[in-house]
């Protein structure tokens, strides 16, 4: 069963600009299965198979020669001596839409398509499935919290109740999951590591101990929603700091965790420069630190951090599937006042903050107090997403913003 992905609207978009569309995203996303069901009658390759993909390094031209385009080409990273002659054959002809390019490999897959075919692709990133795409809705704007956005969101409202929103953070966002609901979730999991250890991360470093990059992952899962801190990440896991960092830049090259930058600006004294770190995969993250039931999921120490990291990663996916690049930033200073999220667009910040209570209040947003003063930027509407299942005014140019909004 194939659920209507949001991107392919933008999908469409680079094949009627670019000569190759390249679609990153971890494993298990969906990438080949969209790009299947969109070009069905094209031909397809795949260089997960190991014979395909050494005809394709040691003769590339007259691989390609046998494989002319249109052409679907599968975990394309594999193989990058192909590159070169995929300009070749791009410059030669000059049409729109020749190659379709997947990967999981984002680090490697993109250093190919910087040094070879710049200006010649289309790139997108899927992630996981949103909540929109799981309830089946058209809307498709990226979200920000302005009036005239929730306005017009509100017409495709569709409530959910409490209960049903921590099981889908704790079953997570991979299609395959989704679509099939007896699928045990934690044999899911351990197969779905084992693979991602195996063969992402073998072929990206030099890891001699999987069972410590394991753990490695695990303490990284630990953090999710919470500023990164390296040096206690390379202490528990029994590793130097510049190995931790090499690990964490596989992590989200592979598309498994989203690093949340700091915002500073000069009038703002002693801001916090440390990235926050969020998982992609809700689900990955609950199975990686052992919550094993969406009850104790919802009731236990991490729910607020899970909450949140579930509410930032649908906010990315609202923009990853209209194909619009997001700008985010986070701002915490030294007293610990901290705004969840800073959305940066037309030189103006709406400000975010997440909490997974009903009934938000005014203190909630005694953060937002941090950008009086800032001048060289405006700072536009905003408000505090949470389970309430009402749109209302909060407080001045803010509002309570449930879920079913973002």
């Amino acid at each position: 069963m194939y659920i209507k992905r949001h991107i392919e609207k933008a999908v469409k978009t680079r094949v009627k600009e670019k000569g190759a569309i390249v679609v990153t995203g971890a494993r298990q996303v969906g990438k080949t299965t969209l790009i299947e069901n969109m070009m069905p009658d094209i031909a397809q390759i795949s260089f997960d198979d190991l014979s395909v993909r050494q005809s394709a390094v040691a003769e590339p031209a007259a691989f390609l020669q046998l494989n002319p385009p249109p052409v679907f080409i599968d975990e394309v990273q594999y193989a990058p001596e192909i590159f070169p002659y995929i300009k070749i054959a791009l410059d030669k002809s000059k049409h729109k839409g020749d190659f379709f390019l997947t990967g999981s490999q984002s680090y490697e897959l993109m250093k190919n398509v910087a040094e070879s075919l710049a200006g010649r692709a289309g790139i997108l990133n899927l992630l996981g499935l949103s909540l929109r795409e799981m309830k089946d809705e058209k809307w498709n704007e990226p979200f920000l919290p302005t009036l005239d956005y929730l306005m017009r969101r509100k017409d495709a409202k569709q409530s959910l109740a409490v209960k049903d929103i921590w099981g889908i953070i704790h079953r997570g966002s991979l299609p395959e999951l989704f679509v099939e609901k007896d699928f045990n979730w934690q044999n899911f999991y351990a197969d779905y590591v084992k693979t991602y250890i195996e063969r992402d991360v073998r072929s990206l470093a030099q890891v001699a101990d999987e069972m410590q990059f394991l753990k490695f992952m695990t303490v990284c899962a630990a953090m999710t929603g919470q500023m990164l801190n390296l040096a206690s990440v390379a202490r528990d896991v029994g590793i130097s700091e510049p190995t931790a960092k090499r690990w964490l830049l596989i992590l989200k090259a592979s598309g498994v965790i989203y690093l949340l930058k700091p915002y500073s600006n000069n009038v703002i004294k002693r801001a916090v420069k440390t990235p926050k770190l969020y998982f992609l995969d809700t689900g990955l993250a609950a199975y990686l630190t052992r919550w094993l039931t969406p009850e104790t999921l919802s009731q236990g120490a991490m729910n607020g951090h899970f909450f949140e990291t579930f509410v930032i990663t649908e906010i990315l996916k609202s923009y990853a599937n209209a194909g619009t690049e997001e700008d985010f930033y986070y701002l915490r200073d030294g007293n610990g006042r901290e705004i969840d999220l800073l959305i940066f667009q037309n030189n103006t910040l709406f400000p975010v903050e997440i909490k997974q209570h009903m009934s938000p209040g005014p203190a909630d947003i005694k953060g937002f107090d941090m950008l009086n003063g800032i001048k060289n930027a405006g700072i536009g509407e905003g408000g505090v997403v949470c389970l309430s299942q009402d749109l209302l005014p909060l407080k001045d140019n803010y509002k309570t913003i449930p879920l079913w909004a973002v």
